[in-house]
């Protein structure tokens, strides 16, 4: 006879036993063993008590207070249902106990419902737990549709947000930062993530970082001496600036020295010992890219952002766009150059999306100067991205004060913009019919202003003009020739890079049509047409440096070739192309004597045998005196090339990067400030 059966026959109540060594224990027990001996009901067929859980057997009712199955006990608005905190602090003995008929009589439905919904919890959380499972592994997806949602304001502000809470204009989100974001939608989470996380976990890494991600082929990470501190704070911006230890500075003399040695194995002998030092890994990585080891440029690129990363100031926003990094310290120059590379990385690999967000954060770094010139490619990612309103949205905003217009790439891909946006379906006529509207002024504008870019273009889309368009002189040949040299750069730029955008059949037809219209005014003596050939002569004489350190960056043979002589000539490392005139240093190259200076023969041969090969170095009492500020000849450690002496670090600029920029009657310099 079971011990249930026995207290009944009995007449004894649970909680009336006399306490004994097992008073405190109790059991649990599966609800299928709870079913099979069956519940004990009071009349009515309710349980006596609204008793929580099946099964579970106590003496001490306060034992229930630390079993981990009464917190998943319902809530009912915020609190526990009256049965399960009876049953909790319910006091043991006579007073405490409770008659079944009295509480069948007193207890009410809800009770009923909510102990019967109680019995099978265990089962519900098992089967809860798999669709858990299952959705963590093929909800991907929607993971990040939420999170788009939650960035994007929330998730319960229906319609469109009003414009004092629009985001900056080069606001960066951290998801869009991740290439594999943009890869999930193009072939899904499952064929992007298959196998990445067991191996991720393989292995601990000291911080997490947005830029990339550590993988398990790297050497060990340990602090390379590379840090970064806040030097001032005004105006709601925050100016940073990248720091090296002595032991990184001795590293960057040793790069340095492999670099002027012309031989890559040097430098692969450098990150042996130092194997995250950023120079290195950017000047091997372009070693890497000549030899048509992409993977391996694009792993090292990678790896010194991954090291730059783990030196971030803890008040450091890569989203915020209140941070800032002085390009002329050359220990900043490694994040632009690092940024960039990795940015033409992710577009050739696929990732336009991506690609924009880099561009997005190198341009909020330095807005005001642009020392990389990214003003010249957002345009171009954005079309790619097919993220028009973006585009558009930062032409509304900047033309007022950065002149955009008068960039050929801002005056054609706007326009495009506009254009492409009318081809949706999923917006109203009204709306369609004004962006097409203002495509059409825009490209017009755009033909009349830059009336050169009309015939390469349709030349790189093997589109034959009409007899009428290539024999007119505002188009023809002539147009070409006489267009200032800094102009001829910049449309050489822009073509070779976006003339492939202007393939499609609707496009051409719509161009050819606002051709014919330019041709008209034109040939009716538009006053507008001696305007922009006035503003041509005056605007682009001369390229500033920014410009020519993009186009040196960018690769584009087209561009690469109107460079001008005294650009061209210059040595140009891949590490620090065109550093600045008035860069700030902060610490000095020690000079080291070189034997070609020395005029020794026998060292002038062994040198052209052994490029590294170096003569005894004279005892310090012979080498000249290196002064605190730099001078006696010796060499910076910004650069590999002598440099003037620095001005202070509070002495004013002229335009960009020391040189002035050419200045439209109106006052501003096209994409410059005023």
């Amino acid at each position: 006879m079971s011990r249930r059966a026995l207290r009944r026959l009995r007449g004894e109540q649970r909680g009336q036993e006399p306490l004994g060594p097992s008073a405190l224990q109790f059991d649990l027990r599966d609800d299928d063993d709870a079913e099979e001996e069956g519940p004990k009901r009071g009349p009515g067929g309710r349980r006596p008590g609204c008793a929580g859980k099946e099964g579970v057997r106590v003496n001490n009712r306060f034992e229930l207070i630390n079993i981990e199955d009464l917190e998943d006990d319902p809530v009912v608005n915020g609190e526990r249902s009256d049965c399960a905190r009876a049953d909790a602090v319910a006091p043991r003995g006579n007073a405490g106990a409770r008659m079944d008929g009295d509480v069948a009589s007193a207890a009410p439905p809800e009770q009923s419902n909510a102990s019967g919904k109680l019995r099978k919890k265990k089962k519900k959380q098992k089967n809860k737990k798999n669709s858990t499972g299952e959705t963590s592994e093929n909800g991907l997806e929607d993971i990040d549709r939420i999170l788009e949602r939650i960035e994007d304001g929330g998730l319960s502000h229906p319609g469109p947000a009003p414009l004092s809470s629009r985001k900056h204009v080069l606001y960066v989100e951290h998801r869009h930062l991740n290439p594999d974001t943009e890869l999930k939608r193009y072939f899904g989470a499952r064929a992007v993530l298959g196998e990445q996380r067991p191996r991720q976990r393989q292995r601990v890494y000291p911080k997490c970082t947005w830029l990339t991600t550590p993988k398990s082929t790297w050497p060990r990470y340990s602090k390379p001496g590379l840090s970064m501190r806040l030097l001032e704070s005004k105006k709601g911006l925050s100016c940073f600036a990248f720091e090296h230890s002595e032991e990184y500075q001795q590293a960057q003399h040793k790069f340095l020295v492999a670099v002027e040695s012309m031989e890559p194995n040097n430098i692969v002998v450098l990150l042996q010992t130092s194997p995250y030092h950023v120079d290195s890994l950017l000047q091997l990585s372009d070693a890497c890219r000549f030899q048509e080891d992409q993977e391996m440029a694009r792993d090292l690129i990678e790896r010194a952002l991954y090291s730059m990363e783990c030196a971030f100031h803890p008040l450091f926003s890569l989203t915020s766009g209140t941070c800032r990094l002085d390009y002329r310290r050359p220990e900043n120059r490694s994040f632009y150059l690092a940024l960039y590379k990795q940015m033409s990385f992710l577009e050739k690999r696929g990732c336009p999306r991506t690609a924009l967000e880099y561009c997005k954060l190198i341009l909020s770094l330095e807005p005001d100067e642009d020392p990389l010139c990214m003003l010249l490619l957002v345009d171009h990612l954005a079309l790619r991205a097919r993220n028009y309103e973006y585009l558009i949205r930062l032409f509304q905003e900047w033309e007022g004060h950065r002149n955009l217009s008068q960039l050929p790439n801002f005056a054609f891909s706007v326009p495009l913009a506009y254009f492409l946006l009318s081809q949706q379906t999923d917006l109203s006529e009204q709306e369609l019919s004004s962006a097409r509207e203002k495509a059409s002024l825009l490209i017009r504008q755009a033909l009349t202003m830059f009336p050169a870019v009309l015939l390469p273009l349709l030349e790189y889309c093997s589109v034959r003009p009409d007899a009428t368009v290539a024999g007119h002189g505002f188009f023809g040949p002539n147009a070409e020739v006489s267009q200032p040299p800094a102009l001829s750069q910049l449309v050489s730029l822009y073509l070779g890079r976006s003339h492939f955008l202007w393939k499609e059949p609707a496009t051409m037809s719509w161009l050819e049509e606002n051709v014919r219209e330019v041709l008209q005014a034109v040939d009716a003596g538009d006053p507008a047409v001696e305007a922009c050939e006035s503003r041509r002569k005056v605007l682009y004489q001369r390229a500033p440096r920014n410009i020519h350190r993009h186009v040196i960056l960018s690769e584009i043979k087209e561009a690469v070739a109107a460079l001008p002589p005294d650009v061209t000539t210059q040595s140009v490392m891949g590490f620090d192309p065109l550093p600045p005139l008035d860069t700030i240093y902060s610490y000095v190259r020690p000079e080291r004597i070189s034997p070609v200076s020395r005029g020794n023969t026998i060292a002038l041969f062994f040198r052209s045998l052994l490029p590294n090969y170096t003569a005894e170095v004279p005892s310090p009492s012979s080498a000249p005196p290196v002064a605190a500020g730099g001078e006696a000849g010796g060499r910076r450690a910004g650069g590999s090339q002598p440099q003037p002496r620095p001005e202070p670090a509070d002495a004013g600029r002229a335009g960009h990067d020391g040189e002035l920029p050419p200045q439209r009657p109106g006052g501003a310099a096209p994409g410059g400030r005023r």
